[in-house]
């Protein structure tokens, strides 16, 4: 049932010039729908893979239906419910006004930044981070009427400094598990790579921050209101799953915004649902996305990257860019950084073992790549998910991802100079 050759990738191909090409021809995002664009791609794969009709909807059905794509999905309708219920009882209001009293204004840049750092390095998870902190994001950016694209992407950016570096962090433990190596050694590794981007970026945010000026006058922080958010990110620190922890943020949502007067029971279930249905956009390309490129690797598209990539590898700096291309171009395939890593690792072991490389830099490799990919493509769940709760487009949000965009090219000096010495 596989068809080998680059016209397995012919779906994915017809996707990008739809949706990516076509809308900067035209300089507008919004004219092609994505859910579009991935419908007609979708159709092109049925088309492409062999057996009889029912056989084809069978296989996209299985992929959309991956165990990984609907956790994505109930993961999103929560988050919907969530950060629509909270808004409604004012919980972002409130967190917002406390963000302005704590912060200066030239601080509130680099502010958000440190904590979508610090949540996703404790939560290990991008998602979460960005589920908690750009709905405040968004609120600030009303606030001091800045950009709510940019202030967006310095939340998301940060957020993936966590899900490259934590120990908890799947993308992480898929890494170093299929290399053999330790999590702290890769750690290690990994941060001699980020660590200075990261830093170069909070100055930069420092630096943003102190030409902005903001006058705005701090109401009074309506603290019970904030116990929403609180409960969310402490929950999470403390490695509850990401679903109950959503569930928590709901349920104490609607006690204290009942138990104020702030909203009635019919207005927060109004605002639950309101929640869930804009989120609809972004499920359908999730199970869409997850059926298409299901068949594209029954069509033998991921092989063929495979052997294009590692055929005329001769040299240890060889070696590490085709690992780095291939973990990139899977990415770029499954929009789903941990399972490139898993899909790659395989791989990138043998590769590792042919050549001598080291397995902390080999793992460093995987992770830092499939975040870089996975923090620019429109229709990655990180992406998609900051776009659902701005209510932006993903492409909005893209060109101000510094920090995925930075450590891509970080990784690839450090291939290219050897760096760090004593893992190269």
């Amino acid at each position: 049932m596989k068809r080998e050759g680059i016209l397995s990738l012919l779906p994915l191909a017809i996707f990008l010039v739809i949706y990516l090409v076509t809308s900067l021809i035209i300089g507008d995002f919004y004219k092609i729908p994505v859910a579009v664009a991935f419908l007609i791609s979708c159709i092109v794969a049925v088309i492409m893979t062999k057996g009889s009709l029912k056989e084809r909807i069978t296989h996209f059905s299985h992929g959309a239906s991956d165990s990984n794509i609907m956790l994505m999905v109930w993961i999103f309708i929560l988050a919907g419910a969530f950060a629509a219920s909270a808004k409604a009882m004012g919980s972002i209001e409130a967190t917002v006004n406390l963000t302005l009293n704590l912060l200066p204004g030239n601080m509130i840049l680099a502010g958000l930044f440190i904590a979508a750092c610090f949540i996703s390095l404790a939560l290990g998870t991008s998602v979460g981070t960005i589920v908690a902190l750009v709905p405040v994001a968004i609120g600030i950016a009303t606030e001091i009427g800045m950009d709510s694209a940019y202030i967006t992407a310095i939340v998301a950016g940060g957020a993936f400094f966590g899900d490259n570096l934590s120990f908890i962090s799947d993308t992480t433990i898929a890494a170093t598990q299929t290399q053999g190596c330790a999590m702290r050694d890769k750690f290690k590794v990994n941060s001699m790579i980020v660590m200075p981007v990261a830093i170069i970026l909070l100055i930069f945010y420092i630096i943003q921050g102190s030409n902005l000026n903001i006058t705005t006058q701090h109401n009074e922080v309506e603290w019970i209101k904030i116990i929403p958010y609180i409960l969310v990110i402490v929950t999470s620190l403390c490695g509850i799953n990401v679903l109950t922890v959503l569930v928590i943020g709901i349920i104490t949502s609607m006690i204290i915004g009942i138990s104020t007067g702030a909203i009635n029971i019919f207005d927060f279930i109004g605002a639950m649902g309101d929640g869930i249905a804009g989120m609809g956009e972004l499920i359908t390309v999730t199970l869409l996305a997850g059926g298409m490129l299901e068949l594209i690797r029954i069509n033998g598209g991921m092989e063929y990257i495979t052997s294009k990539l590692t055929g005329n590898v001769k040299s240890k700096r060889g070696a590490e860019l085709s690992i780095a291309a291939l973990v990139s171009l899977t990415n770029l395939c499954t929009a789903n950084n941990t399972i490139a890593i898993i899909t790659s690792g395989k791989i990138a072991k043998d590769i590792s073992e042919k050549f001598n490389l080291d397995p902390k830099k080999v793992a460093s490799i995987l992770d830092t790549f499939s975040c870089f990919v996975q923090g620019i493509i429109p229709y990655g769940a990180q992406v998609l998910m900051a776009a659902g709760l701005s209510q932006l487009s993903p492409i909005e949000i893209i060109k101000y991802l510094y920090y995925p965009y930075a450590i891509g090219f970080m990784a690839l000096l450090a291939i290219m100079f050897r760096y760090p010495k004593r893992y190269s």
